[in-house]
């Protein structure tokens, strides 16, 4: 097949629109785990859960910052929120406009990790406010998991929507990414579990989903080299200076393929805490490097 054409320039994005995709990763996939842990109720569910609630807060107040960052006049983001149209004030959300839906997703998610947050304070003993643990029923944590889903796997979908090599010439960012916060996600909720004893129980579980997203996100990896070799566009990802962060992205995922292939699925968490500082920076570094190359290869 041909190469592709593309009409669009590149965007130019810098390094604060790499930490948003990093921290929207982590923060969507903690929600996510936090409450499949909740939903499970096992012993030692309950902290973990509440580490993952704690971990979903901070991206989603540092975020919409760095996206300010990238309007060159951050002043005026909340036009995005607010029509500006002479005679015509209200609400701007454009149903047709991924970049206005997901920042929308950003607001009504950033509320409900703040929910969730507060609740696990509460429950912590660490702050006296009933009513937030009235709203964090399970119901309202399965609500924020469909927007915390979004949240992770949407800044891959909103670069396959645009007109630039690599990123429209595949189906598989989305996944891709959601894939990968997940995993990163556990990870650092792993990584966090020196501070909560009483969370170890959950450990094994954890790093039993950090295995199989490792093993989904390699997968998502060799659809999206395959789509971009139909297109023609491979070279400008998986050429050099590049290879040395899919190197990272690689080193990453190969402590969860290799628990998966070596050990038992139903771990007790002995082996999930073996390396519990080590393992996890890996992961994360392997998150982090993802994005970077898939964000700025095209820029060069």
């Amino acid at each position: 097949m041909g190469d592709v054409q593309h009409f669009a320039g590149p965007p130019d994005w810098l390094w604060y629109i790499l930490a948003y995709f990093f921290l929207a990763g982590l923060s969507g996939g903690s929600y996510v785990l936090a409450t499949l842990l909740r939903l499970r109720g096992a012993p030692g569910d309950e902290p973990m859960a509440r580490i993952g609630y704690y971990i979903a807060f901070p991206p989603m107040f540092i975020a919409p910052l760095l996206l300010a960052l990238d309007l060159g006049q951050p002043l005026r983001f909340w036009h995005m929120m607010w029509n500006t149209t002479p005679g015509q004030p209200g609400l701007n959300f454009k149903y047709w406009s991924p970049m206005s839906i997901g920042s929308w997703a950003l607001v009504v998610f950033g509320a409900i990790t703040t929910v969730s947050f507060a609740a696990a304070l509460v429950r912590d003993g660490k702050l006296r406010l009933p009513l937030v643990t009235w709203l964090d029923s399970r119901p309202f944590n399965v609500f924020g998991s469909l927007f915390g889903l979004f949240i992770a796997g949407y800044t891959g979908v909103l670069l396959s929507v645009s007109n630039q090599p690599v990123w429209s010439d595949t189906w598989a960012l989305g996944g891709l990414f959601l894939a990968s916060g997940l995993a990163g996600s556990a990870a650092l909720m792993l990584l966090l579990v020196r501070f909560r004893p009483e969370a170890r129980p959950s450990a094994g579980m954890l790093s039993v989903s950090e295995r199989l997203y490792a093993l989904l996100e390699l997968a998502l990896i060799v659809v999206f080299a395959v789509t971009l070799f139909a297109a023609g566009t491979q070279g400008r990802v998986f050429g050099l200076p590049w290879l040395v962060l899919w190197l990272v992205v690689l080193a990453g995922l190969i402590p969860g393929l290799y628990g998966l292939a070596t050990e038992r699925l139903s771990a007790d968490g002995t082996a999930a805490l073996r390396h519990s500082l080590t393992v996890p920076l890996l992961v994360l570094a392997g998150v982090l490097a993802l994005r970077a190359v898939v964000i700025f290869s095209i820029q060069v």
